[in-house]
């Protein structure tokens, strides 16, 4: 059982996606497990033939638990036993770490903001900008990941979203970029990676357009602002759902199988949306990023000359996948199949190599 997110404890197992005797292949994805936030697959570690399905549909197991074994065909049904039985007499849970990282705020321009740190090397640094509702939750999948090639991996939440103020100011990409830079300066960054989702990425490409001196490189995942289009009613439903059902319903738009949303996803999101200042700080930035359901601002990344990724879902029902084609041509553009707007999350192992090697190739 993977840990996905600093406080997952432990999962459910929903369904098997492969039957005992399959021939598996590195990132296969063999079970779909239930998380804090979505539905995901786990993917297999290694290439081999899965022996042994262990845990049950259903099941709940800690994180380190045995899902099922996976081993070369010459191994015995008799090993495999025996591999199972001492793996379930000796596992012991692993306890929460003392003192593990925790969410943070810093005071910028005189409005506080909350951000998550996690990890630390000599690596430059990288910074991930969520899109329009969320907030660093939504990196639950891939900030430890990322932060494993040697870097600080800063999670931030912009105004209006998760635990930073309800302040947006004026509510556009400027103001959103002036925070950024805010925050990289409180942060002792002098340049960074930057990584933005959808809002996120545009917030990004403008400050890589305004501050090019400070970006190594610049990632954009079903980025805004690389055209005009944008699903409109995706943005008004998300502002106007407040109970379970209809938010249940519009958080579906982002995947391209919503059955993927749980229950504590949405519970999430309905805590968020019943903060004080929250429809207010989105209905300022809706109207002045996606005025009658178009986008307002499309930034020039045509003479931005930092290494560049686009990664897309195909199936995306918020923005259409062929901005995708909009990027600089010097841009490396991936499009992942049987995925919607959140890639890194509905696709988090695919998506995590392509960004780490990205980056890793930007080290070097």
């Amino acid at each position: 059982m993977p840990k996905w997110g600093l406080s997952m404890t432990e999962g459910t197992v929903v369904q098997w996606l492969v039957e005992e005797g399959a021939e598996l292949n590195n990132g296969d994805e063999v079970v779909e497990v239930e998380s804090e936030k979505i539905n995901n697959a786990v993917e297999t570690p290694s290439p081999g033939v899965l022996r042994r399905r262990v845990a049950k549909e259903g099941d709940v197991l800690p994180v380190g638990g045995l899902l099922g074994v996976i081993a070369d065909a010459s191994v015995t049904d008799e090993e495999i036993d025996a591999y199972v039985e001492e793996f379930q007499a000796t596992f012991v849970p692993e306890e929460e770490e003392a003192g593990g990282p925790e969410p943070q705020t810093v005071e910028i321009g005189g409005r506080n903001i909350q951000y998550l740190a996690v990890g630390e090397g000599e690596g430059t640094p990288l910074v991930l900008l969520h899109g329009f509702g969320g907030d660093i939750n939504i990196w639950v999948f891939n900030q430890e990941a990322l932060a494993e090639g040697g870097r600080t991996v800063y999670a931030v939440d912009l105004p209006g979203h998760g635990g930073s103020t309800k302040d947006v100011g004026e509510g556009d990409l400027a103001s959103l970029v002036n925070v950024v830079a805010g925050f990289m300066d409180e942060m002792g960054v002098e340049k960074a990676h930057l990584f933005g989702h959808s809002m996120g990425g545009a917030v990004a490409a403008s400050f890589a357009i305004g501050h090019p001196e400070r970006v190594r490189s610049l990632s954009l995942i079903a980025s805004a602002g690389l055209g005009e289009e944008i699903n409109g009613e995706y943005i008004e439903g998300f502002i106007a759902a407040n109970r379970r059902k209809e938010m249940k319903s519009t958080l579906g738009l982002l995947f391209a199988n919503p059955d993927l949303v749980n229950r504590q996803l949405v519970n999430d999101v309905i805590r968020f949306k019943r903060l004080d200042g929250v429809d207010e700080a989105l209905r300022r930035l809706a109207d002045n990023l996606f005025p009658d359901g178009k986008q307002a601002d499309v930034p020039d990344l045509s003479g931005v000359e930092v290494p560049m990724l686009v990664v897309w879902g195909r199936e995306d029902r918020i923005l259409p996948v062929s901005h995708s084609e909009n990027a600089p041509q010097n841009a490396r553009v991936e499009v992942l199949d049987e995925t919607g707007h959140m890639p890194q999350m509905e696709a988090a192992g695919q998506t995590n190599r392509i960004i780490g090697e990205f980056l890793d190739s930007q080290e070097g």
